[in-house]
């Protein structure tokens, strides 16, 4: 494997510390990410302490999290509780809004010795899927692209890069992908004019895109995370983006049409996948560790641009963007 470059797995720990079985899984080169779930934090400092312990193993790891404000925020105790992105759009100041919560979340995030978290949603709103719900900025393609912006500049502003999910989007397909495998019957014209109007407005903004595990049978038969006709003629070609494309949890039931874990992490990476995240479940980690390694996939060098561009830090609630954005969102009744 390359020097230099991270690997093409992203995984999980079980706990709040490290355990010898964690570190000797984490020293595999195949694995080049680590993302964190609430059973993995108690507090700032412990998640400070985890990461430089993580980073201690593998200096190279990109350290993720699901920190996007309302019911998917992973980091509470001791940080600020963001609300959910379809509460900012209805308020008169949605875009400046949307642009303290996008700086607010990442400053929080970097400052514990995180690189990212999986954030903005770019799926629409329909009020079909509940799974996506409040999740979402807006249920209008155009409005949803003008707020996902805004947060995107926050983030950016903070030293964090982005990542749009779920492509092409997840808001008209009704299942949960967690638990189901859902189907999109939509034609590929008009999920054009509508669900992937705030990817081809963001392209250039984002680093990174996370595809939904739904199946669109009218224009492939394998999930959107599986499938070249998405990942690589239409994300890559049409839409001109040349960011990083991490998989959703390959563990999730709307990975399952493919496969074992082996198979999933296979055929993410083939279809265009830079990194594949297989979470919740170490015996699959395995298994699709063992596939990368028979793969020899090189890595890719995009990964290493999703880097957070900001150290770990507690100063961070002296600046003063911190106290105008806190000051910004409570006049809003945003937050607390």
């Amino acid at each position: 494997m390359s020097s230099g470059l991270q690997g093409s797995l992203m995984v999980d720990v079980a706990g709040t510390w490290l355990t010898s079985e964690d570190r000797q899984f984490l020293r595999q080169p195949e694995v080049g990410g680590l993302i964190i779930f609430a059973r993995n934090i108690e507090h700032p400092r412990q998640v400070r302490e985890l990461s430089a312990a993580i980073r201690a193993v593998r200096p190279d790891l990109l350290l993720a999290v699901d920190q996007e404000g309302g019911r998917v925020q992973r980091l509470r105790q001791g940080f600020v509780r963001l609300p959910p992105m379809r509460a900012i759009a209805d308020k008169p100041d949605a875009v400046l809004l949307a642009e303290h919560c996008g700086w607010l979340m990442a400053t929080e995030v970097l400052a514990v010795g995180l690189d990212l978290s999986f954030a903005p949603v770019l799926d629409l709103d329909y009020q079909r899927s509940a799974v996506v719900g409040t999740r979402s900025f807006e249920g209008d393609p155009e409005r949803a692209a003008l707020l996902a912006g805004a947060f995107i500049r926050g983030m950016n502003a903070a030293g964090m890069s982005a990542t749009g999910k779920h492509f092409p989007g997840h808001g008209w397909a009704e299942a949960d992908s967690h638990v189901a495998i859902p189907n999109d019957e939509r034609s590929l014209e008009q999920i054009r004019a509508s669900d992937l109007v705030p990817f081809a407005r963001l392209s250039r903004q984002l680093a990174a895109v996370m595809p939904a595990h739904v199946i669109y049978p009218k224009i492939d038969s394998q999930p959107a995370g599986f499938s070249k006709r998405w990942l690589q003629d239409i994300l890559r070609d049409e839409l001109k983006f040349d960011g990083v494309i991490f998989s959703d949890d390959l563990s999730m039931a709307g990975a399952h049409v493919v496969g074992d874990a082996a198979s999933r992490i296979e055929a993410a990476l083939t279809a265009g996948c830079d990194m594949g995240l297989v979470c919740n479940d170490r015996a699959a980690a395995e298994l699709a560790l063992g596939a990368a390694q028979r793969l020899k996939v090189r890595p890719s060098p995009r990964i290493a641009r999703m880097r957070g561009q900001a150290s770990a830090s507690t100063d961070y609630r002296q600046h003063p963007r911190w106290q105008a954005a806190l000051q910004a969102l409570r006049a809003a009744q945003l937050i607390d």
